[in-house]
């Protein structure tokens, strides 16, 4: 197959640099990153007169190159375009445009971690126009998009049954548990301080190098927002093997749950429970806070889904110093109060999770596969 420059398969149309003194109350709606991505508080629009190529029309093919990359097609009806955004003009070769969008998010997923930048991702245009872009005939790409269009269907179809089965689990512990926050069903209640055996923080820990090898050191972007640890070696720091003796009421066990204690948006939000194996013996960072449960007073799943449910996380939320930097002390940890249902039923509880986990593993399996492919 051809090989071109993807800057010689279309042109791109940069948006027009809208100022807060341009936004109105009526008029197109313009498009921004944050429009493109979900992550968009407010809509903003212009009423006045425009460029007729920063105009943008449901179907248009668009490229965010700044701070987030990504290509979209346009679903909503006509808007202007924002700086930091392309809009592709298929005027220089036959294409076709879905195959176009899945070869460019392959593209840009390479390429992100090649631009320059920890936060602020940027292509420049000179680099963005020297990507390589594969060709093939006009037919064989219309073949390769609609295989693409039924597994991508496919995927979609395995995203929702894992909520779904995210959503089961929920509902059994509401089912099981009641109302956690009156307390309908009139379980003991004690504080964390009474059922945990640990609740453990090193703040003398800041300041080590981190290394290539060594132990590993979970961090706050170790924890998925699900709660799921990321098993991806890339993504964790090692220090000096010598920290676990140092540090030893911070060394990671099997069925420890980990909490981030500072950090705005993730201060007793971001919370995971290690089941891992590949995790036990690791140490934490000190953004991060160890809990182990005493198994005499509580099953440690039931103990996760509490703290990261609705009740748990008011409770928990209750102590958060609301400041610049949000954290909350261990002191004021250990004060949240929880409910402390008979242990039988949190093990039945643990052992209905396990098996709508099985689930999941087929349907995650048969989810990666199908990415892999497409």
């Amino acid at each position: 197959m051809e090989k071109v420059r993807l800057g010689d398969v279309a042109s791109y149309v940069n948006g027009y640099a809208f100022k807060p003194e341009d936004w109105s109350d009526n008029g197109l709606e313009i498009i921004r990153i944050q429009n493109l991505t979900g992550n968009a508080y407010e809509i903003n629009k212009y009423d006045g007169e425009y460029d007729p190529k920063y105009e943008v029309n449901t179907g248009d093919v668009l490229i965010s190159w700044s701070a987030s990359l990504g290509v979209y097609v346009w679903t909503k009806e006509k808007a202007v375009l924002n700086q930091h955004i392309f809009k592709v003009v298929f005027d220089k070769m036959d294409v076709d445009k879905d195959f176009f969008v899945y070869q460019v998010n392959g593209i840009l997923n390479k390429a992100e971690s090649e631009t320059h930048g920890a936060t602020m991702r940027h292509l420049t245009k000179p680099v963005f126009d020297n990507l390589p872009f594969v060709l093939p005939t006009i037919d064989e790409q219309t073949v390769i998009a609609n295989k693409l269009k039924k597994i991508e269907k496919i995927i979609d179809s395995r995203k929702e049954q894992l909520e779904q089965l995210d959503t089961l689990i929920k509902a059994r512990f509401v089912e099981m548990f009641g109302n956690l926050q009156c307390n309908d069903k009139h379980w003991n209640e004690k504080t964390l301080g009474d059922v945990c055996c640990k609740v453990i923080r090193y703040p003398t820990f800041y300041g080590m190098d981190y290394l290539a090898e060594g132990t590993r050191v979970i961090r706050i972007g170790n924890i998925l927002e699900d709660g799921h640890m990321d098993l991806d070696d890339a993504n964790y720091a090692f220090v000096y093997d010598g920290v676990n003796e140092d540090f030893p009421e911070t060394v990671i066990e099997e069925n420890d749950i980990i909490m981030a204690v500072r950090g705005d948006g993730s201060a007793a939000k971001r919370i995971g429970l290690v089941t891992e194996k590949k995790l036990i013996g690791s140490n934490i960072s000190p953004n991060l806070i160890r809990i182990k449960v005493d198994d005499m007073f509580l099953n440690p799943l039931f103990m996760f889904f509490y703290m990261t449910g609705e009740v748990g996380q008011t409770r928990l939320d209750a102590y958060v110093n609301k400041t610049a930097k949000k954290n909350i002390a261990a002191k004021d940890i250990v004060k949240v109060i929880t409910p402390v249902p008979p242990l039988g039923l949190q093990n039945e509880f643990a052992e209905f999770v396990a098996q709508v986990n099985k689930s999941k593993v087929v349907n995650i399996k048969g989810y990666h596969y199908m990415e892999d492919v497409a």
